[in-house]
């Protein structure tokens, strides 16, 4: 593994494209500096582009997946939901065990406040798993809508904000630059 020496605590949020792909940067540059990046990706289950570029950069960057392929949230029916609150807890613990045995030196949990929103893991559960984050290990989280509790133990805080977007002229997302 790479030597960090003081991991902080960054948030890329906001309503403006970007958030993911600067995530990925950022691991892109690490791997780059042969630290060991582990990205967990909440409420995606879609093939992206992403998820080639870290087959490209393994071992040092590796990205996981504990969802299976499924409609949007807010399309799901009751059942659906307690089926995705079950894959998220196991991606959840999956990032418990990654930070309690120091398997990467970074560790992006990518849409998680997505997960606080819709309810599928708690903001105590988040604040739980960041007080076991050792010393030399960043944490990267990203997500619309983060909580006050959660921003206060960050360290560093990014606000993606739309200020036009092509999108609203009925351009659809680009295989390469959306996904």
């Amino acid at each position: 593994m790479g030597n960090l020496t003081k991991g902080y605590i960054q948030i890329y949020t906001g309503n403006g494209k970007g958030k993911t792909t600067a995530a990925v940067g950022l691991a892109t540059r690490a791997a780059g500096n042969k630290y060991r990046v582990c990205m967990v990706q909440f409420l995606k289950s879609d093939a992206t582009g992403e998820l080639q570029s870290a087959k490209l950069m393994a071992p040092y960057f590796t990205i996981h997946r504990f969802e299976r392929p499924r409609d949007f949230f807010w399309n799901l029916n009751d059942e659906e939901k307690v089926e995705l609150k079950k894959d998220i807890q196991v991606a959840y613990e999956f990032c418990l065990k990654q930070l309690k045995e120091k398997s990467c030196d970074i560790l992006i949990m990518d849409e998680i406040m997505g997960t606080l929103t819709n309810k599928l893991i708690t903001e105590e559960q988040l604040l739980q798993l960041l007080d076991l984050k050792p010393d030399d290990v960043e944490i990267v989280m990203t997500g619309r809508d983060v909580p006050e509790k959660i921003m206060e133990r960050a360290n560093l805080v990014t606000e993606m904000k739309d200020l036009k977007h092509y999108f609203e002229e009925g351009v659809p997302a680009r295989r390469g630059i959306e996904f």
